[in-house]
């Protein structure tokens, strides 16, 4: 099969390899100004990668071409943190074909309705099919360009939807190969609100902001989640999973998905992250001024809030960080309304409307 993966940070990379190590033709294309890993993959002719998937595999192209990246595609991957999303779906718009299949790796809360909108793609057109993931396949950390160290490939705990969502039994079995374990969610809503970044990720960095300001490394999971950090985590996930009851969605705790991915030990949110397999020996950001923040509540936690107060539910843990951190990072996330229902093209829709997407 013909892929192209748009996206080369530490996981595009990873999917790019992974892909090709299958047997699968693969292009790689990323915007000019992330040059330097696309330099060292077009000079060596593909990738190498150690760990959980390991060997050196070849690629068709790598580079910053976008027509001669999707030149005969069947299957396109997005790949990178939220803030990508819309600028990749505008440098492909005009340019799909019918029967063309993208999955937005991850969605990082509403990644497929984002990118239809940023290619010019309606909602309801099913020519083009779109699909999310909930998660990154990998934990994974580009090395030096060009070279990746896969801690882990998931083994189970991986959802995908698709818009429209009568096709995701087939991009599953599209996938199947590289993805033998991915399984399908309900609607990109329940891949939206799975995603679990937002209900960690800003929750121990508020908590360790002094830590992560100040000199020296510290451990992000082993040493910045004590248990009174993982009751933080633990409001913030509760009302995440009010929001999907509301909707008739089952959204999975944090640390049972945790288990089911193979990450965490323990079903619990205090010692179940200091004693991860998944996060052991990640270090904290080195500024506040990080997806963790900016990626993590801009376009996370701002969406379940407005999602929350759209069908009558309220998140008033989830609201409180979105302002302590705006307060520390002296932006108005909430105002600047990254991504919300709004801007996604569901902001009118009822609880029951959206759960039928």
């Amino acid at each position: 099969m013909n892929i192209a993966v748009l996206g080369a940070g530490a996981g595009g990379t990873t999917v790019a390899f992974d892909c090709a190590a299958h047997g699968h033709e693969v292009r790689l294309f990323d915007f000019p100004q992330f040059g330097d890993n696309i330099a060292a993959i077009s000079k060596r002719g593909g990738i190498q990668a150690e760990g959980d998937v390991s060997g050196f595999a070849a690629v068709a192209y790598a580079g910053h071409d976008i027509d001669r990246a999707l030149y005969g595609a069947e299957l396109i991957y997005v790949v990178g943190p939220a803030f990508a999303t819309e600028p990749f779906g505008e440098a492909v718009a005009g340019t799909l074909v019918p029967d063309q299949t993208v999955i937005v790796t991850p969605g990082s809360c509403g990644g497929a309705l984002a990118f239809k909108r940023a290619a010019g793609l309606a909602v309801e057109d099913e020519s083009i099919r779109v699909a999310e993931t909930h998660t990154l396949h990998y934990a994974v950390r580009l090395t030096e360009p060009g070279h990746v160290h896969v801690f882990l490939k998931l083994k189970a705990g991986n959802l995908l939807a698709a818009l429209p969502g009568s096709e995701t039994d087939s991009i599953l079995e599209m996938i199947s190969d590289v993805y033998p374990s991915m399984e399908p969610a309900r609607n990109v809503i329940q891949t939206s609100l799975q995603n679990a970044n937002p209900v960690i990720h800003p929750a121990v960095s508020l908590c360790n902001a002094a830590r992560i300001e100040g000199e020296g490394d510290f451990l992000f999971y082993e040493e910045g989640v004590s248990d009174s950090v993982g009751r933080l985590i633990e409001s913030v996930d509760r009302e995440r999973i009010a929001i999907g009851k509301r909707l008739g969605i089952e959204v999975f705790s944090d640390p049972e998905m945790g288990l089911r991915q193979g990450y965490m030990l323990e079903n619990n949110y205090g010692s179940g992250y200091r004693e991860a397999p998944g996060f052991l020996g990640i270090t904290a950001q080195p500024r506040l001024d990080h997806r963790y923040i900016n990626e993590d509540v801009g376009y996370g936690l701002v969406f379940m809030s407005r999602l929350g107060r759209q069908v009558g539910v309220a998140t008033p843990t989830i609201d409180s960080i979105i302002r302590l951190a705006s307060v520390l990072m002296n932006r108005d996330y909430a105002g600047e309304a990254l991504r919300t229902p709004e801007s996604l093209g569901i902001g009118g829709l009822s609880a029951e409307q959206i759960s039928r997407l």
